[in-house]
């Protein structure tokens, strides 16, 4: 964390001479002994050092940071006709999506290396109640239902956590029972690379053509630590998700990230705090979402409180930046709550404490999930860049205690990375990422290159070699140890047990945000080698393999057979 900057060297901090005796209160101690170090330094994302191995969650930061911690809810999004509830559909995704700093401990994975690239499936079920409000709105009829296909918000869908109301009503809110095919999950695949060194940059691309679903952004983060907590906001390149429902006339949700805190740190109890605002909107529909999240409240005390509204703005005149800024007319759903615990909303200006708690909607209770598993590519599979493979010989130290062995694994890997910076500068050449068109884009949108959309053909139909399919058996990668032998539980595809549960991951905790500006390039400068060392598209006899070990512009040349460097 915080490891980019202008000095020709980071700065590291030794590892404990006793490795044996590392526990919790050691490694907060020493992590506060080093924050004491960058008081008042405006971005520690332009600061460089390395932390000892102790102090690093062992799992990579591209695997670590995504927005499917709740899969089902991010394929339920298009579902409803009713523009509103398509929002109110956004909305429980949002809610979910970062499920795992609910669940989990703040923790420091491993940093992002240039050209690093992650890519996984999710398998989930299609279970997420049905959103439709118009017959409460007046502008519509719930459809028609029979008790074997639907029930009223009053009734608690089991397990989901997706959706129900507190108590009352039933002619509200329809939501249904039955997912479109109970019987086979619904597939989202999953591409990100580390595109950008300075400043820190990653794209990613999630894809599920079965619902006409895809999202994508620009991940940066810049950090200050103040002295009692660490704020964390969006980069200059983080413009937020875009999820786009194709099946819906392509239409687009921009959802900005507010600022956050880890606080607790005076107090020995590391916590993450939301504040300020966030905002959600979708011009096509020219309805915006604006919600607040409290701060602290008394004697440091978070209350994890927020609030929102649904209103109708103008796209070409989006000057609505507080909830206050609206007017009571244009105001057409509320919502409340703590954003950890569950989230309610209803219908109308009128304040929610105003409504009876029949008129309360559950729109999700946090309480019954669990983040969800990933589906990852077999490690025989993996290319060297691949995070988990790249960072696994590091993983395998730390998981067995040999903190001073993983300290040098990394540093090693670190220099190998500096030594390739050096080389591409020695011949004035340009890095390019190979599963993105650009580094950076001033939208906040990048766009795929054909080996990306490649890459995340093959996942949809579960394939993920990505040489030609006659040279994998016998070109399997021998350079680098099996990633994460040791959490091989952790590693086997989603499955989910009765309707709606997201089965917790086999770590004895989740990991948390990247501290601060983790979400860049490592401790280092730059990368060991590009992704694809070997990709081939077509007949595996005499094609063109992409090769970028030179560090430059992408170039093909012909092979045939192919090998994995």
């Amino acid at each position: 964390m915080w490891s980019w900057g202008s000095q020709p060297q980071p700065a590291r901090v030794a590892d404990d001479e006793n490795e044996e005796h590392q526990t919790e209160a050691g490694r907060f101690k020493t992590f506060l002994s080093i924050l004491r170090k960058f008081i008042g330094v405006s971005d520690l994302a332009s600061v460089r050092f390395s932390l000892p191995s102790q102090l690093l969650e062992p799992t990579p930061n591209l695997e670590y940071w995504n927005y499917l911690d709740a899969p089902n809810a991010f394929v339920a999004i298009g579902t409803a006709d009713d523009p509103v509830d398509r929002m109110l559909e956004v909305l429980r995704f949002w809610f979910t999506k970062d499920l795992k700093y609910v669940k989990g401990k703040p923790c420091k994975p491993y940093n992002s290396c240039l050209g690093e690239f992650f890519r996984c499936n999710w398998e989930t079920e299609d279970d997420a109640p049905l959103i439709d409000t118009r017959a409460l709105r007046g502008n519509g009829n719930v459809p028609s239902s029979s008790s074997s296909s639907a029930r009223s918000v009053e009734v608690t869908v089991p397990n989901t956590g997706l959706g129900s109301t507190n108590s009352g009503s039933s002619s509200s809110v329809s939501i249904s029972q039955t997912p479109p095919n109970p019987k086979k999950p619904v597939r989202i695949s999953y591409l990100t690379e580390q595109t950008s060194h300075h400043p820190p940059v990653s794209a990613f691309y999630i894809d599920c053509p079965e619902k006409g679903l895809h999202a994508k952004g620009f991940d940066q983060i810049s950090a200050k630590f103040t002295g009692t907590s660490i704020k964390v906001m969006p980069g200059e390149h983080n413009l937020g998700i875009f999820i786009t429902v194709e099946r819906r006339n392509h239409e687009t949700y921009q959802l900005k990230h507010p600022p956050a805190h880890l606080g607790g740190i005076l107090r020995g109890s590391l916590g993450v705090t939301v504040s300020d605002m966030a905002y959600i909107t979708c011009p096509e529909t020219k309805l915006k979402a604006i919600l607040y999240y409290y701060d602290e409240g008394w004697l440091g005390r978070s209350t994890n409180k927020v609030e929102g509204i649904i209103f109708r703005y103008d796209p070409e005149n989006d000057d609505k930046e507080k909830i206050s800024d609206v007017p009571e007319e244009d105001i057409l759903v509320r919502l409340g709550g703590a954003w950890k615990e569950k989230i309610v909303f209803t219908l109308g200006p009128k304040p929610i404490s105003d409504h009876p708690p029949e008129e309360q909607i559950t729109i999700v209770d946090l309480g019954p999930l669990a983040v969800a598993q990933k589906t990852l590519p077999p490690a025989d599979q993996m290319l060297p860049n691949e995070s988990l493979r790249l960072w696994g010989e590091v993983t395998k130290a730390i998981l067995a205690k040999q903190y001073s062995k993983a300290t040098a694994l990394k540093q090693e890997l670190e220099e190998q990375q500096r030594e390739k910076a050096r080389e591409r500068d020695r011949k004035g050449e340009v890095w390019k990422p190979v599963f993105f068109e650009q580094a950076t884009h001033p939208a906040g949108k990048p766009t795929l290159t054909e080996k990306g959309r490649e890459v995340l053909r093959r996942a949809q139909r579960g394939e993920w070699s990505l040489e030609g399919p006659q040279a994998l058996s016998a070109h399997q990668p021998t350079d680098a140890g099996t990633p994460r032998q040791t959490l091989a539980q952790d590693r086997q595809p989603c499955t989910t047990g009765r309707t709606g549960v997201l089965h917790h991951r086999q770590h004895s905790h989740h990991r948390l945000i990247d501290i601060a500006a983790d979400r860049g390039p490592s401790e280092t400068s730059e990368t060991i080698q590009d992704p694809l060392t070997a990709f081939r598209y077509g007949p595996p006899a005499a094609q063109p393999i992409f090769n970028t070990e030179d560090h430059g512009s992408v170039h093909a040349r012909n092979r045939t057979r192919t090998t994995l460097a």
